[in-house]
Protein backbone atom coordinates (compact mmCIF):
# COMPACT_ATOMS: atom_id res chain seq x y z
CA UNK A 1 0.00 0.00 0.00
CA UNK A 2 1.81 3.60 -1.26
CA UNK A 3 1.70 6.60 1.44
CA UNK A 4 -1.00 8.69 0.00
CA UNK A 5 -3.46 5.42 0.38
CA UNK A 6 -2.56 4.93 4.02
CA UNK A 7 -2.88 8.23 4.67
CA UNK A 8 -6.34 9.02 2.88
CA UNK A 9 -7.47 5.67 1.59
CA UNK A 10 -9.22 5.23 5.29
CA UNK A 11 -11.71 8.23 4.39
CA UNK A 12 -13.28 6.46 1.67
CA UNK A 13 -13.37 3.12 4.44
CA UNK A 14 -15.24 5.17 6.68
CA UNK A 15 -17.67 6.67 4.12
CA UNK A 16 -18.18 2.92 3.33
CA UNK A 17 -18.61 1.86 6.73
CA UNK A 18 -21.02 4.80 7.73
CA UNK A 19 -23.47 3.90 4.51
CA UNK A 20 -22.89 0.20 5.97
CA UNK A 21 -24.21 1.24 9.68
CA UNK A 22 -27.34 2.68 8.39
CA UNK A 23 -28.39 -0.19 6.18
CA UNK A 24 -28.02 -2.01 9.78
CA UNK A 25 -29.63 0.70 11.64
CA UNK A 26 -33.00 0.65 9.32
CA UNK A 27 -33.12 -2.91 9.61
CA UNK A 28 -32.51 -2.93 13.10
CA UNK A 29 -35.58 -0.67 13.71
CA UNK A 30 -37.89 -3.32 11.23
CA UNK A 31 -37.20 -5.31 14.15
CA UNK A 32 -37.74 -3.49 16.51
CA UNK A 33 -41.28 -2.67 15.47
CA UNK A 34 -42.26 -6.22 15.87
CA UNK A 35 -40.94 -6.83 19.19
CA UNK A 36 -42.88 -3.36 20.00
CA UNK A 37 -46.20 -5.08 20.10
CA UNK A 38 -44.86 -7.43 22.59
CA UNK A 39 -43.43 -5.49 24.81
CA UNK A 40 -46.16 -2.94 25.62
CA UNK A 41 -48.79 -5.74 26.45
CA UNK A 42 -45.82 -7.28 28.72
CA UNK A 43 -45.65 -3.27 30.41
CA UNK A 44 -49.53 -3.45 31.37
CA UNK A 45 -48.85 -6.63 33.33
CA UNK A 46 -46.33 -5.09 35.15
CA UNK A 47 -47.95 -1.93 35.90
CA UNK A 48 -49.78 -3.26 38.97
CA UNK A 49 -46.02 -4.66 40.06
CA UNK A 50 -45.01 -1.50 40.05
CA UNK A 51 -48.16 0.41 41.86
CA UNK A 52 -47.63 -1.93 44.96
CA UNK A 53 -43.67 -1.73 44.66
CA UNK A 54 -43.91 2.74 45.11
CA UNK A 55 -45.82 1.91 48.35
CA UNK A 56 -43.60 0.07 49.74
CA UNK A 57 -40.71 2.20 48.79
CA UNK A 58 -42.20 5.70 50.41
CA UNK A 59 -41.62 4.16 53.42
CA UNK A 60 -37.89 3.56 53.03
CA UNK A 61 -37.80 7.58 51.17
CA UNK A 62 -38.49 8.49 54.63
CA UNK A 63 -36.20 6.42 56.23
CA UNK A 64 -33.54 7.98 53.61
CA UNK A 65 -33.80 11.63 54.33
CA UNK A 66 -32.70 11.54 57.61
CA UNK A 67 -29.62 9.80 56.36
CA UNK A 68 -29.25 12.56 54.10
CA UNK A 69 -29.57 15.70 56.23
CA UNK A 70 -26.85 13.78 58.51
CA UNK A 71 -24.07 13.64 55.05
CA UNK A 72 -24.99 16.71 54.05
CA UNK A 73 -24.30 18.06 57.42
CA UNK A 74 -20.02 16.45 57.15
CA UNK A 75 -19.96 18.01 53.98
CA UNK A 76 -20.32 21.11 54.87
CA UNK A 77 -18.04 20.77 57.72
CA UNK A 78 -15.18 19.60 55.65
CA UNK A 79 -15.63 22.57 53.18
CA UNK A 80 -15.73 24.99 56.16
CA UNK A 81 -12.18 23.23 57.42
CA UNK A 82 -10.56 23.10 54.16
CA UNK A 83 -11.25 27.18 53.72
CA UNK A 84 -9.92 27.54 57.07
CA UNK A 85 -7.07 25.36 56.60
CA UNK A 86 -6.24 27.26 53.19
CA UNK A 87 -6.72 31.02 55.49
CA UNK A 88 -4.08 29.69 57.90
CA UNK A 89 -1.56 28.77 54.82
CA UNK A 90 -2.03 31.98 53.74
CA UNK A 91 -1.20 33.88 56.68
CA UNK A 92 1.66 31.51 57.23
CA UNK A 93 3.11 32.78 54.14
CA UNK A 94 2.68 36.21 54.58
CA UNK A 95 4.36 35.54 58.38
CA UNK A 96 7.18 34.27 56.76
CA UNK A 97 7.86 36.60 54.31
CA UNK A 98 7.46 39.24 56.67
CA UNK A 99 10.30 37.50 58.63
CA UNK A 100 12.44 38.16 55.89
CA UNK A 101 11.71 41.76 55.75
CA UNK A 102 9.38 41.05 52.48
CA UNK A 103 5.54 42.95 51.76
CA UNK A 104 3.91 39.86 50.66
CA UNK A 105 -0.55 40.44 50.66
CA UNK A 106 -2.61 37.86 50.88
CA UNK A 107 -3.85 39.04 47.58
CA UNK A 108 -0.33 37.91 46.14
CA UNK A 109 0.02 34.45 47.65
CA UNK A 110 -3.81 33.79 46.57
CA UNK A 111 -2.62 34.90 42.76
CA UNK A 112 0.51 32.75 43.43
CA UNK A 113 -1.84 29.91 44.23
CA UNK A 114 -4.01 30.12 41.02
CA UNK A 115 -0.98 30.35 38.36
CA UNK A 116 -0.02 27.05 40.15
CA UNK A 117 -2.96 25.29 39.43
CA UNK A 118 -3.54 27.17 36.36
CA UNK A 119 -0.11 25.41 35.12
CA UNK A 120 -0.62 21.89 36.36
CA UNK A 121 -4.54 21.60 34.42
CA UNK A 122 -1.82 23.33 31.60
CA UNK A 123 0.73 19.84 31.80
CA UNK A 124 -1.97 17.67 32.67
CA UNK A 125 -3.66 18.43 28.95
CA UNK A 126 -1.17 16.59 27.06
CA UNK A 127 -1.70 16.41 22.97
CA UNK A 128 -0.98 13.26 21.06
CA UNK A 129 1.59 13.53 18.43
CA UNK A 130 -0.84 13.78 15.28
CA UNK A 131 -2.12 17.05 17.55
CA UNK A 132 0.54 18.58 17.46
CA UNK A 133 1.60 17.73 13.85
CA UNK A 134 -1.76 19.50 13.40
CA UNK A 135 -1.51 22.41 15.31
CA UNK A 136 2.39 22.89 13.39
CA UNK A 137 1.19 23.09 10.65
CA UNK A 138 -1.89 25.14 10.47
CA UNK A 139 -0.92 27.74 9.04
CA UNK A 140 1.34 25.78 5.97
CA UNK A 141 -2.23 23.96 5.75
CA UNK A 142 -4.50 26.78 5.31
CA UNK A 143 -1.93 29.22 3.33
CA UNK A 144 -1.36 26.36 0.40
CA UNK A 145 -5.24 25.41 0.52
CA UNK A 146 -5.86 29.12 -0.26
CA UNK A 147 -3.76 29.22 -2.56
CA UNK A 148 -4.83 26.16 -4.23
CA UNK A 149 -8.64 26.98 -4.32
CA UNK A 150 -7.80 30.39 -5.21
CA UNK A 151 -6.18 28.92 -8.31
CA UNK A 152 -8.91 26.40 -9.36
CA UNK A 153 -10.79 29.05 -8.41
CA UNK A 154 -9.39 30.89 -11.47
CA UNK A 155 -9.32 28.17 -13.83
CA UNK A 156 -12.09 26.62 -15.84
CA UNK A 157 -10.16 24.82 -18.16
CA UNK A 158 -6.91 22.64 -18.66
CA UNK A 159 -4.52 24.71 -21.01
CA UNK A 160 -0.69 26.20 -20.65
CA UNK A 161 -1.30 28.64 -18.93
CA UNK A 162 -3.11 26.64 -16.39
CA UNK A 163 -0.11 24.78 -15.74
CA UNK A 164 2.76 27.83 -16.00
CA UNK A 165 0.39 29.58 -13.21
CA UNK A 166 0.54 26.25 -10.96
CA UNK A 167 4.37 25.86 -11.20
CA UNK A 168 4.19 29.33 -10.30
CA UNK A 169 1.73 29.14 -7.22
CA UNK A 170 3.83 26.03 -6.29
CA UNK A 171 6.55 27.88 -5.91
CA UNK A 172 5.20 30.47 -3.84
CA UNK A 173 4.37 27.65 -1.67
CA UNK A 174 7.71 26.79 -0.95
CA UNK A 175 8.01 23.24 -2.03
CA UNK A 176 10.85 24.12 -4.16
CA UNK A 177 11.76 25.35 -7.85
CA UNK A 178 12.59 21.50 -9.11
CA UNK A 179 9.70 19.89 -7.27
CA UNK A 180 7.52 22.42 -8.97
CA UNK A 181 8.72 21.59 -12.06
CA UNK A 182 8.72 18.32 -11.79
CA UNK A 183 5.17 18.03 -10.41
CA UNK A 184 4.15 20.31 -13.12
CA UNK A 185 5.59 18.28 -16.21
CA UNK A 186 3.94 15.45 -14.56
CA UNK A 187 0.25 17.12 -14.70
CA UNK A 188 0.74 18.18 -17.83
CA UNK A 189 2.16 14.36 -19.49
CA UNK A 190 -1.30 12.81 -17.78
CA UNK A 191 -3.39 15.23 -18.58
CA UNK A 192 -2.37 14.75 -23.01
CA UNK A 193 -2.83 11.15 -21.48
CA UNK A 194 -6.28 11.10 -20.57
CA UNK A 195 -7.18 14.20 -22.62
CA UNK A 196 -8.15 15.59 -19.40
CA UNK A 197 -9.88 19.23 -20.02
CA UNK A 198 -11.68 20.08 -16.30
CA UNK A 199 -9.45 21.60 -14.15
CA UNK A 200 -10.96 19.64 -10.72
CA UNK A 201 -9.79 16.39 -12.50
CA UNK A 202 -6.58 17.49 -11.50
CA UNK A 203 -7.04 18.94 -7.85
CA UNK A 204 -6.96 15.39 -6.32
CA UNK A 205 -3.95 14.40 -8.72
CA UNK A 206 -2.14 17.47 -7.46
CA UNK A 207 -1.79 15.70 -4.01
CA UNK A 208 -1.08 12.59 -4.80
CA UNK A 209 1.77 13.73 -7.01
CA UNK A 210 2.58 15.74 -3.60
CA UNK A 211 3.06 12.25 -1.68
CA UNK A 212 4.34 10.44 -4.29
CA UNK A 213 7.35 13.46 -4.64
CA UNK A 214 7.75 12.51 -1.14
CA UNK A 215 7.39 9.00 -1.24
CA UNK A 216 10.26 9.06 -3.21
CA UNK A 217 11.74 5.50 -2.89
CA UNK A 218 9.58 4.47 0.45
CA UNK A 219 13.48 4.82 2.47
CA UNK A 220 12.87 7.53 4.96
CA UNK A 221 15.91 7.01 7.43
CA UNK A 222 14.33 9.08 9.64
CA UNK A 223 14.66 7.40 12.93
CA UNK A 224 17.71 8.55 15.67
CA UNK A 225 20.91 6.10 15.54
CA UNK A 226 21.16 5.14 19.08
CA UNK A 227 23.43 3.31 20.70
CA UNK A 228 23.74 0.66 23.62
CA UNK A 229 26.18 2.39 24.82
CA UNK A 230 26.80 6.06 24.55
CA UNK A 231 25.46 7.93 21.21
CA UNK A 232 27.48 10.58 20.52
CA UNK A 233 25.29 14.00 18.62
CA UNK A 234 27.07 16.72 16.95
CA UNK A 235 24.57 19.27 16.25
CA UNK A 236 25.53 22.14 13.53
CA UNK A 237 23.85 24.88 11.81
CA UNK A 238 24.04 29.09 11.60
CA UNK A 239 22.94 31.06 14.76
CA UNK A 240 19.42 31.93 15.46
CA UNK A 241 17.99 29.30 13.85
CA UNK A 242 17.12 27.38 17.11
CA UNK A 243 19.56 24.98 17.49
CA UNK A 244 20.47 25.20 21.10
CA UNK A 245 17.22 25.76 22.01
CA UNK A 246 16.69 22.33 20.30
CA UNK A 247 19.32 20.58 22.11
CA UNK A 248 18.25 21.79 25.56
CA UNK A 249 14.48 20.37 24.78
CA UNK A 250 16.19 17.16 23.59
CA UNK A 251 17.77 17.10 26.77
CA UNK A 252 14.58 17.22 28.73
CA UNK A 253 13.05 14.61 26.62
CA UNK A 254 15.38 12.40 26.87
CA UNK A 255 16.20 12.69 30.65
CA UNK A 256 12.14 12.31 30.54
CA UNK A 257 12.62 8.55 29.10
CA UNK A 258 15.36 7.87 31.59
CA UNK A 259 18.59 8.72 29.58
CA UNK A 260 21.45 10.10 31.31
CA UNK A 261 22.54 13.02 29.63
CA UNK A 262 25.35 15.27 28.68
CA UNK A 263 25.71 18.43 27.11
CA UNK A 264 28.98 19.75 25.38
CA UNK A 265 29.18 24.01 24.65
CA UNK A 266 31.56 23.51 21.97
CA UNK A 267 30.50 27.36 20.42
CA UNK A 268 33.65 29.05 22.39
CA UNK A 269 34.08 31.64 20.64
CA UNK A 270 30.57 33.14 21.32
CA UNK A 271 29.88 33.94 24.90
CA UNK A 272 26.35 33.52 24.81
CA UNK A 273 26.00 30.60 23.19
CA UNK A 274 27.93 28.87 26.22
CA UNK A 275 25.83 30.92 28.88
CA UNK A 276 22.67 29.91 26.57
CA UNK A 277 23.33 26.76 26.90
CA UNK A 278 24.02 26.38 30.44
CA UNK A 279 21.02 28.08 31.09
CA UNK A 280 19.18 24.66 29.69
CA UNK A 281 21.58 22.92 31.80
CA UNK A 282 19.87 23.97 35.02
CA UNK A 283 16.56 24.43 33.54
CA UNK A 284 16.25 20.60 32.68
CA UNK A 285 18.86 19.70 35.05
CA UNK A 286 21.54 18.06 33.06
CA UNK A 287 25.46 18.83 33.46
CA UNK A 288 26.86 20.53 30.87
CA UNK A 289 30.61 20.87 29.52
CA UNK A 290 32.23 24.22 29.02
CA UNK A 291 35.94 25.56 28.46
CA UNK A 292 37.58 28.76 29.14
CA UNK A 293 36.31 31.83 26.95
CA UNK A 294 37.76 31.24 23.31
CA UNK A 295 39.50 27.93 24.08
CA UNK A 296 39.66 25.54 20.91
CA UNK A 297 36.51 23.75 20.58
CA UNK A 298 37.93 20.36 19.97
CA UNK A 299 39.85 20.05 23.38
CA UNK A 300 36.07 21.37 24.92
CA UNK A 301 35.06 18.23 23.15
CA UNK A 302 37.80 16.09 23.95
CA UNK A 303 37.12 16.85 27.78
CA UNK A 304 33.17 16.21 27.26
CA UNK A 305 33.89 12.64 25.68
CA UNK A 306 36.17 11.44 28.42
CA UNK A 307 33.94 12.69 31.10
CA UNK A 308 30.75 10.88 29.35
CA UNK A 309 32.74 7.83 28.48
CA UNK A 310 33.69 7.86 32.52
CA UNK A 311 30.01 8.45 33.61
CA UNK A 312 27.92 5.74 31.82
CA UNK A 313 26.49 8.49 29.88
CA UNK A 314 23.78 7.67 27.28
CA UNK A 315 23.44 10.70 25.36
CA UNK A 316 26.23 13.09 24.60
CA UNK A 317 25.21 16.79 22.36
CA UNK A 318 27.51 18.75 20.98
CA UNK A 319 26.92 22.31 20.00
CA UNK A 320 28.81 24.09 17.97
CA UNK A 321 29.54 27.59 16.23
CA UNK A 322 27.51 28.30 13.04
CA UNK A 323 29.55 31.23 11.29
CA UNK A 324 28.34 29.90 7.75
CA UNK A 325 30.20 33.77 6.13
CA UNK A 326 34.03 31.74 6.97
CA UNK A 327 33.20 28.60 5.38
CA UNK A 328 36.83 27.97 5.54
CA UNK A 329 37.08 28.31 9.21
CA UNK A 330 34.52 26.59 10.04
CA UNK A 331 35.05 23.70 7.63
CA UNK A 332 38.59 23.04 9.38
CA UNK A 333 36.97 23.89 13.17
CA UNK A 334 34.64 20.71 12.40
CA UNK A 335 36.93 18.64 10.92
CA UNK A 336 38.97 18.91 14.02
CA UNK A 337 35.99 18.20 16.31
CA UNK A 338 35.19 14.68 14.10
CA UNK A 339 38.56 13.71 14.62
CA UNK A 340 38.54 14.54 17.73
CA UNK A 341 35.34 12.57 18.70
CA UNK A 342 36.91 9.65 16.58
CA UNK A 343 39.99 9.10 18.35
CA UNK A 344 37.58 8.82 21.83
CA UNK A 345 34.81 6.46 20.01
CA UNK A 346 35.95 5.95 16.81
CA UNK A 347 32.21 4.96 15.32
CA UNK A 348 31.19 8.52 16.74
CA UNK A 349 29.31 10.93 16.09
CA UNK A 350 26.68 8.56 15.47
CA UNK A 351 24.67 11.49 14.35
CA UNK A 352 25.30 14.76 12.58
CA UNK A 353 22.31 17.10 12.62
CA UNK A 354 21.80 20.13 10.86
CA UNK A 355 18.67 23.05 12.99
CA UNK A 356 17.19 24.57 9.90
CA UNK A 357 14.49 27.45 10.67
CA UNK A 358 11.75 26.47 8.60
CA UNK A 359 10.42 29.80 8.07
CA UNK A 360 12.93 30.84 6.22
CA UNK A 361 11.67 29.04 3.89
CA UNK A 362 13.91 28.40 0.37
CA UNK A 363 17.24 29.74 2.38
CA UNK A 364 16.62 26.96 4.51
CA UNK A 365 17.23 24.65 1.81
CA UNK A 366 20.04 26.74 0.38
CA UNK A 367 21.28 26.28 4.09
CA UNK A 368 21.11 22.72 4.20
CA UNK A 369 23.10 22.50 0.39
CA UNK A 370 26.00 24.84 2.14
CA UNK A 371 26.11 22.85 5.24
CA UNK A 372 26.16 19.33 3.55
CA UNK A 373 29.93 20.68 1.61
CA UNK A 374 31.08 21.76 4.88
CA UNK A 375 30.74 18.19 6.56
CA UNK A 376 28.37 15.07 6.15
CA UNK A 377 25.08 15.42 7.32
CA UNK A 378 22.89 12.23 8.82
CA UNK A 379 19.15 14.41 9.55
CA UNK A 380 17.93 18.02 9.75
CA UNK A 381 16.60 19.58 12.83
CA UNK A 382 13.59 21.67 11.69
CA UNK A 383 12.44 24.33 14.14
CA UNK A 384 10.01 27.03 14.53
CA UNK A 385 7.62 25.45 12.01
CA UNK A 386 4.78 26.23 14.30
CA UNK A 387 5.17 30.56 13.43
CA UNK A 388 5.46 29.55 9.52
CA UNK A 389 3.55 29.23 6.54
CA UNK A 390 6.76 27.59 5.11
CA UNK A 391 6.26 23.55 5.66
CA UNK A 392 6.70 22.90 2.02
CA UNK A 393 10.25 23.12 2.29
CA UNK A 394 10.12 19.45 3.58
CA UNK A 395 9.17 18.29 0.15
CA UNK A 396 11.74 20.83 -1.27
CA UNK A 397 14.40 18.71 1.03
CA UNK A 398 13.12 15.74 0.00
CA UNK A 399 13.58 16.36 -3.18
CA UNK A 400 16.62 17.73 -3.60
CA UNK A 401 18.89 16.39 -0.84
CA UNK A 402 19.40 13.05 -0.19
CA UNK A 403 19.25 14.30 4.04
CA UNK A 404 16.41 13.05 6.13
CA UNK A 405 14.68 15.50 8.14
CA UNK A 406 15.04 13.79 11.61
CA UNK A 407 13.16 15.68 14.39
CA UNK A 408 11.02 18.27 14.62
CA UNK A 409 10.06 21.74 16.24
CA UNK A 410 6.25 21.87 17.83
CA UNK A 411 6.30 25.24 19.54
CA UNK A 412 7.95 26.74 22.23
CA UNK A 413 6.90 24.77 25.34
CA UNK A 414 9.69 22.62 26.55
CA UNK A 415 8.22 19.68 25.24
CA UNK A 416 7.92 20.83 21.72
CA UNK A 417 9.84 18.42 19.73
CA UNK A 418 10.02 15.10 18.62
CA UNK A 419 11.26 12.72 16.19
CA UNK A 420 9.92 13.39 12.62
CA UNK A 421 7.61 11.05 10.94
CA UNK A 422 6.70 11.17 7.73
CA UNK A 423 3.01 10.09 7.75
CA UNK A 424 2.08 12.04 10.61
CA UNK A 425 3.97 15.11 8.46
CA UNK A 426 1.94 14.75 4.94
CA UNK A 427 -1.25 13.80 6.85
CA UNK A 428 -0.79 17.37 8.86
CA UNK A 429 0.13 19.19 5.58
CA UNK A 430 -2.88 18.16 3.20
CA UNK A 431 -5.75 16.48 5.55
CA UNK A 432 -8.91 18.86 3.97
CA UNK A 433 -7.53 19.14 0.36
CA UNK A 434 -8.12 15.54 -0.72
Amino acid sequence: MGLFDRLFGQEENQSQETVANQEFSETEALDNQDLSTSESQAEQLSESETQVEEISSTESVEESESTVTEESQVTVDNHFADVMADYYAKKAQVAAAAEKGETVTFEAVQTRKVEEKTEEVQASKTETEQEKYNRTLKKTRTGFAARLNEFFANFRRVDEEFFEELEEMLILSDVGVNVATQLTEDLRYEARLENVKKTEDLQRLIIEKLVDIYEKDDIYKEHINFQDGLTVMLFVGVNGVGKTTSIGKLAHKYKQEGKKVMLIAADTFRAGAVAQLVEWGHRVDVPVVTGAEKADPASVVFDGMEKALAEGVDVLMIDTAGRLQNKDNLMAELEKIGRIIKRVVPEAPHETLLALDASTGQNALSQAKEFSKITPLTGLVLTKLDGSAKGGVVLAIRQELDIPVKLIGFGEKIDDIGEFHSEEFMQGLLTGLV
